[in-house]
């Protein structure tokens, strides 16, 4: 392919992706500087919201959202959860940075952009970061957790937004 060739076939995607991003409805920006990245925030429920980058490259599109931070606790069972989630996953994967902060990262060849695919990929991102997301807490944060919601009911706060978590810290939320 040469690059004249190139180009049009990166431009194509990028085209793609924009219009993907905005028949979804899903709120998107452009950094300035980089015309060929889409930041993208996908709404969620437990994870109230997740922030990928959508970055179309001379061969691929390529995107990664942050998850979750590095767990502060039961490192095995965590990052094992995350490996065997990665077999179940389509178009994606756990990943961790040098710090063991958790994202997920996929690449797709231009070719494959179309509308269809680039919901699919935005589907399994906010799937992935969004459903497992109080598992993730519970796995790599409950004595966080335990200690937070302790803090909460002694000083009278509310432990509303802690609720998801009374398997944990066996109060009722109030």
């Amino acid at each position: 392919m040469d690059v004249e060739d190139e180009d049009s076939a990166r431009a194509r995607a990028l085209s793609v992706l924009r219009s993907a991003l905005d028949d979804a409805g899903v709120a998107w920006e452009q950094p300035s500087g980089d015309p060929y990245t889409c930041v993208a925030t996908l709404p969620g429920t437990r994870k109230l919201s997740t922030t990928c980058s959508l970055r179309v490259g001379e061969h691929t599109l390529s995107i990664n959202a942050f998850v979750v931070r590095h767990p502060d606790e039961n490192h095995e069972a965590f990052y094992r959860w995350l490996l065997e989630r990665n077999t179940r996953l389509y178009g994606i994967a756990y990943a961790i940075d040098r710090l063991g902060d958790v994202y997920l990262a996929g690449r797709l060849p231009l070719a494959a952009v179309t509308p269809e695919e680039v919901d699919r990929l935005l589907g399994a991102v906010l799937s992935s970061a969004d459903e497992p997301f109080n598992t993730l807490l519970e796995l790599g944060f409950a004595t966080a957790i335990r200690r937070e919601w302790e803090w909460r009911t002694k000083r009278g706060e509310s432990t509303r937004n802690l609720e998801a978590f009374t398997r944990l810290t066996g109060g009722d939320g109030a």
